[in-house]
Formats: structure tokens, C-alpha cells, sequence
């Protein structure tokens, strides 16, 4: 005979963390929040640093690049260490390696050591690949992350550029990272509604799309205005992008292979962004026309949302059937089981021959 569960009522229940569970929210929160906006944040000194030692675009973007490549590319090892050691000694670990990192920038004198301090010290099962859905998902992600950080990279040089005074162009980031805010949860508020959820992977790829278009869009900006808009457009996809990616990972390959999966996709996109935007730089500085770069980033983003799409249809295949079948399988939500009524049920199993059969199940 089957276990079943038995409700004792919410005696001995602990609070999480033993009551701080808020306080560990608010501090991942703040190192999210400073994790990925400094990558961005960044860009509002590339003036400064191509005068103070005379290099172009394509150097400048490096540093972004290797940031942003370091915080994907070392996610499989951050998973070893927090199995290894918990999750506070490597989160104290990544902080500490953060501060030196910083501080130790402040003290380059050229551009190479800047590389090394604000990029490198800052911050698997491969039977994932079986999975055709996840290696769909996988080169979607890699074609889309060449452009996604394209933008927030050049945009406030691209204004100082239009004779914007410094200010106002970083003032930018600030838009962008505000719309950001409120577009993430939204997105992911939406994605979890009932029949929207196994639509999931549509839902994505129309965030990728319209974040490409809007790539595009913004390189008709001719003035601050035009710019202002761009950035509130592109913190709307951007936070789409961001809400969704990883939550329909999991829609494709499940929860079992969640882990490896996320290891192995941020791998391939810390490659991907160590090209991107390097790559947006030589543009740059080959043509010395900003216009050129915001459309390969539209291009790159509006191709992955292809990809992904069309994968979906042919490979990945009729997930909201199989999501509706399975709905259609689960047991009713409001069955109420009394831990009186199972316990005697499990005392008092049916007699067989006269005589009451004990097994471990039922010996209480």
C-alpha cells in the first residue's frame, strides 16, 4: 500500500535563515543590482579612458566585454565552490575579490592592467546536448547576447557624440536601468499567469524581437529626446529579456537538468560577449558612424528571435500540448486529506482470512 502524507499542522516550522531571510534578499538584491549595471555603468568613462590612454572604441569595449564575460563564464565554478563550501564563503569570497578589484583599477596605468583588475578579478552534465530543445535555446542565446549589451556600451558615447553635455548622456543609464526596475517584474508576472506560462518560449522571443527592433529604431536617434526614448523602449525589452530567459530554460529542458543546462549556456554567452561588443568597437572605429553599430546589434537580436522561434516550432515541439495533457492529469487542487481519518485508515487495513495484515507501511 502507497505512503501518504500526513498534515501535522505548522508546529516546528523554522523561519528562514532563522528569521534574516529578508536581509539575504536585500543583499542579493543590492549585488545583482551592482553586478550587472557596472558592466553597463562603465561606458560613461570610455571618453576618458580612449584620452587618457589613447586607444579607440574597440579597446574601451574590452572592458565591458571581459566583465560581462566573466560574470557568465565563471557561473559553473561559482556552482562547484557554493556544493563545496555553502553559498556565504563564496558570496564573501566574490565580494571581497569585487572591492580589491576596483580599488586596484584606480591604481593602472594602462590599459592592459585595467583588463586584468575591473575584468578578471571582479567577479556539467553535457548530455544537456541530447536535448534538441536546449541546443536550440543555447544558439539563440549566443547569436542574441553579440547585440543585447551592444547598446548600453555605446549609447552614451553615441550621445556626447550628438554634443550632449556629460550629464545628461550618463543621466542615459539611468533611464534605462530605471525602466529596467519595473519591466522585470512585470514581464515575469505576466509569464507566470496561467495560460500565458506554456506559451513561455513565444513570450521570449517576442521580447528578442523587440528588443532588435528597437536596436534598430534607436539608430535614427538624431538628438537627446530621440535618445531618452530609446532608452526607455530598450529597458522595456531589456527587462523582458531578462525576466524570461533562464524561467524558459527551465520550461525547455526541466528541473532535473536545470543546473547543467544554466552552466553550460552562460559558458557559450561569456564567449558571445567577449565578441560583441569588441566587435561593435571595431566598427566604430572603421567607420566612425554610431548609426552602423546600434543596427548590427538590431540584426544580431532580431536573428536569435528567428532562430529561437523557428526552433520552437519544428524542434522543440508542441509544448502547449504536452503542458495541457499534464494539467489534465493533475489531481484537483482543493482535495482535503484529515491526518485523523489516514491514521486510523492505516491502523485498520482491511482483514484478509480473518486476520488484521500488518505491514511497515501500516504498523504504526
Amino acid at each position: 500500500m502507497g505512503g501518504a502524507v500526513v498534515d501535522e499542522g505548522p508546529t516546528g516550522i523554522k523561519a528562514p535563515d532563522g528569521g534574516w531571510g529578508w536581509a539575504v534578499l536585500w543583499g542579493c538584491f543590492v549585488i545583482t543590482g551592482f553586478s550587472y549595471a557596472f558592466p553597463k555603468a562603465v561606458s560613461v568613462f570610455f571618453k576618458e579612458l580612449m584620452r587618457e590612454f589613447g586607444i579607440g572604441y574597440s579597446d574601451s569595449a574590452w572592458i565591458s566585454s571581459i566583465l560581462l564575460a566573466m560574470l557568465y563564464g565563471t557561473g559553473p565554478l561559482c556552482s562547484v565552490c557554493v556544493n563545496r563550501f555553502g553559498c556565504r564563503p563564496v558570496m564573501l569570497a566574490g565580494g571581497l575579490l569585487a572591492s580589491l578589484g576596483m580599488v586596484a583599477a584606480s591604481f593602472c596605468g594602462s590599459i592592459i592592467q585595467l583588463y586584468l583588475t575591473t575584468g578578471v578579478i571582479t567577479v556539467l552534465d553535457l548530455s544537456v546536448f541530447r536535448d534538441r530543445g536546449f541546443v536550440v535555446y543555447a544558439l539563440a542565446a549566443s547569436i542574441m547576447v553579440l547585440g543585447l549589451f551592444v547598446p548600453p556600451v555605446f549609447v552614451v558615447s553615441y550621445a556626447k557624440d550628438l554634443g550632449v553635455p556629460d550629464t545628461q548622456a550618463a543621466f542615459l543609464l539611468t533611464v534605462l536601468g530605471f525602466i529596467d526596475i519595473f519591466a522585470r517584474p512585470t514581464a515575469g508576472f505576466i509569464a507566470g499567469l496561467k495560460k500565458v506560462r506554456p506559451y513561455s518560449v513565444y513570450l521570449f522571443s517576442f521580447a528578442m524581437f523587440f528588443n532588435g527592433f528597437t536596436d534598430l529604431t534607436g539608430s535614427t536617434a538624431r538628438d537627446y529626446g530621440g535618445l531618452v526614448v530609446f532608452c526607455i523602449f530598450f529597458g522595456i525589452s531589456y527587462g523582458m529579456v531578462g525576466a524570461l530567459q533562464f524561467e524558459v530554460l527551465m520550461a525547455i529542458v526541466g528541473t532535473q537538468k536545470f543546473s547543467s543546462a544554466i552552466g553550460l549556456v552562460l559558458l557559450l554567452e561569456a564567449i558571445a560577449v567577449l565578441i560583441g561588443p569588441p566587435s561593435g568597437g571595431k566598427l566604430l572605429d572603421a567607420t566612425h558612424v554610431y548609426q552602423y553599430v546600434f543596427v548590427l546589434a538590431g540584426a544580431e537580436v532580431l536573428t536569435s528571435s528567428l532562430v529561437l522561434v523557428l526552433g520552437n516550432f519544428f524542434c522543440i515541439g508542441k509544448r502547449p500540448e504536452v503542458a495541457t495533457e499534464e494539467e489534465r492529469h493533475k489531481p484537483p487542487e482543493d482535495v482535503r486529506v484529515d491526518s485523523r481519518e489516514v491514521e486510523h485508515f492505516l491502523k485498520t487495513e482491511p482483514e484478509k482470512n480473518g486476520e488484521v495484515v500488518h505491514t511497515p507501511e501500516t504498523s504504526v
